[in-house]
């Protein structure tokens, strides 16, 4: 098994950041000011307290209350209109230099086919001068309608979303600079700007990259130091949980490399429910995973693999977060026909919203909807006894680095949800 091991990560496997734009971007990603209505940071969303996610099967985005579990879908006409698609992905590690796709469908990705390096949403309007794949990432947030940019008719930049996509940036843009000392700041971090009025989207954005990628760098789990030489680091129990990963249990078939992700794209038939990331043309809710990036119907269902480190700390799991704990999602990986007919809805961690509540599980409604997904399989089942899963489990937890709790940065104290 030994050679089956994955080379430890070093900081030599990181793009390089500057710490003046990571401070800036420290405050931006927990600034309001980067939304359309003014109610919701990138914070609120993915905060370190909930393994940078928000602990929610589906997020509550813009229109919500609160932070985490206990966030709230709010009230009156500032109450949110449809629940977050997809589960909030972790942030952990993202300014690897191996990294070469996003989002859970992949829809961006290194690339040339638009002359910017990327192959994103917004195709040849993204902007040039992004300074890595996680600055392109960060970007798309503040112009999706449920998660910041908020709804037609409230604000400048929900405007501007509907007319083309670059539209909203500029607006954002000059809304930072001109605010608080922020376009001094940039004079200050950027070595290309002379001036606060020079300041555009790609600023914004390389600063937010610089601080999640340097904030958030995890290279230190019990697993880590035993890459590293140190083969005191693992329990017995998580020793056997190694060998399974990267044995009997072909863990390691798609969670393989030193970021411990394919990179590439499954089906794992898990239960489906929410709004789904439907497509203009879909008749029903549903989401359809990679094809609707590739539009290839090979791809139906299909998600992207996930990185592993700090998966303790990033529950519920799957695209969708249809499990609460990491033993419901390696059972549905040895028998997902089995733990699909297991599950119940409770499983799912979504905050009360009566008026979307019919579309919460209608899906489940749809036979062949069900079927073609349930179908659609790329994991093969294995035959594991409980404490096999219970060692795996162990070993999971071995993947949580030692010294989360002193980041380079923080969150700001006067931060608010």
């Amino acid at each position: 098994m030994a050679s089956d091991l994955p080379a430890p990560l070093t900081d030599a496997d990181f793009l390089p950041f500057d710490m003046k734009q990571a401070a800036l971007g420290r405050d931006l990603f927990y600034d309001k000011i980067l939304s359309g209505n003014r109610n919701i940071s990138c914070g609120t969303c993915h905060h370190p307290d909930h393994g940078t996610g928000d602990g929610l099967s589906l997020g509550i985005g813009e229109g919500g209350v609160g932070l985490g579990p206990d966030r709230t879908a709010g009230m009156g006409a500032d109450r949110i209109r449809k629940r977050i698609p997809r589960n909030a992905p972790p942030l952990w590690n993202l300014g690897a230099k191996d990294l070469h796709t996003l989002f859970h469908d992949g829809r961006l990705s290194l690339s040339d086919d638009y002359g910017n390096g990327f192959n994103s949403p917004a195709e040849e309007w993204l902007p040039k001068g992004l300074n890595s794949l996680l600055a392109a990432q960060a970007i798309f947030p503040l112009v999706a309608q449920f998660e910041m940019a908020g709804n037609p008719g409230e604000n400048q930049v929900a405007g501007a979303v509907h007319d083309r996509i670059d539209a909203p940036w500029p607006i954002i843009a000059k809304t930072v600079r001109i605010t608080g000392d922020y376009g001094a700041r940039f004079v200050e971090a950027f070595d290309h700007i002379d001036a606060p009025e020079e300041v555009a989207i790609t600023e914004i954005a390389n600063a937010l990259a610089a601080f999640q990628a340097v904030e958030w760098r995890s290279i230190d789990s019990p697993f880590d130091q035993y890459l590293a030489g140190d083969f005191e680091a693992l329990t017995a129990q998580q020793l056997s949980g190694m060998a399974l990963f990267y044995g009997e249990a072909g863990c390691s078939d798609c969670h393989s490399g030193s970021l411990m992700s394919d990179q590439k794209f499954h089906a794992l038939g898990l239960p489906a429910f929410g709004p789904g990331r439907t497509r203009r043309f879909d008749p029903m809710v549903r989401d359809v995973g990679r094809m609707g990036e590739s539009d290839d119907l090979d791809d139906a269902y299909r998600f992207r693999t996930p990185m592993l480190r700090n998966v303790a700390l990033t529950a519920p799991y799957g695209h969708n977060g249809a499990y609460p704990d990491l033993e419901g999602i390696i059972r549905h990986h040895i028998d997902p026909a089995g733990a699909r007919l297991a599950w119940s809805r409770d499983m799912a961690n979504l905050p009360e919203v009566p008026w979307l509540a019919a579309i919460d599980f209608v899906v489940q409604s749809d036979r062949y909807e069900m079927e073609r997904q349930a179908a659609k399989l790329d994991i093969t089942p294995r035959d594991l006894s409980d404490q096999q899963i219970a060692d795996l489990v162990a070993f999971m937890h071995a993947l949580t680095g030692t010294t989360l709790d002193k980041p380079p940065f923080g969150v700001p104290v006067d931060f608010e949800p």
